[in-house]
């Protein structure tokens, strides 16, 4: 990831915000390496990754492997790919949001051209080629990269001054732990 979660992880009503961090470290892991393993062992059992040219993508691919072993599978991934994409607008209109009033200010017309902007790229991106549509996202993405991770330098101390004192508070019982 590139820290971006972190914006609707502020979000969160907690007296530990520590707690919350490492909360958040299940994202990734259960993204990256539990699904993105399991497809890629279906693809590697199916043997569909030999036929990885034929392909248009990752999705038809994807489908592919799972469809000659499970036939209704497809469907059910249809579904799966629209409901991600659906999230993944919400999450990153979000996260967009929340860094515009970061550098606008909270107000109606600051709220209401963010989302106009985010409205046309939404028009934009659909009219687009999938290429130029990647393209530009992982251009964004990087360039978002490096602020976040300069930020972590400069923060660095605090974090762990932070951790020190949760990881001791935990262990002395002064918080309480569930079972």
């Amino acid at each position: 990831g590139v820290g971006s979660a972190s914006i609707a992880h502020s979000a969160a009503k907690t007296s530990e915000p520590v707690s919350e961090g490492i909360v958040s470290l299940l994202e990734p892991f259960i993204d990256t390496v539990v699904i993105c393993t399991m497809t890629a062992l279906v693809i590697i059992i199916t043997g569909h990754h030999e036929l990885s040219a034929s392909f248009d993508g990752g999705a038809s691919l994807t489908s592919a492997a799972f469809g000659s072993v499970i036939s209704w599978f497809p469907y059910l991934l249809v579904v799966a790919i629209f409901l991600f994409a659906f999230s993944t607008m919400i999450s990153w209109s979000y996260y967009g949001l929340k860094s515009w009033e970061y550098l606008f200010g909270k107000s109606k017309v600051s709220e209401y051209s963010y989302k106009l902007i985010f409205l046309m790229f939404i028009v934009i991106g659909s009219s687009v080629s999938l290429g130029s549509v990647l393209d530009f996202s992982d251009m964004m993405i990087l360039a978002m990269a490096f602020p976040n991770i300069v930020g972590l330098l400069f923060l660095s101390k605090e974090v762990r001054t932070d951790l020190d004192s949760y990881f001791a508070r935990l262990k002395s019982g002064e918080i309480k732990k569930y079972k």
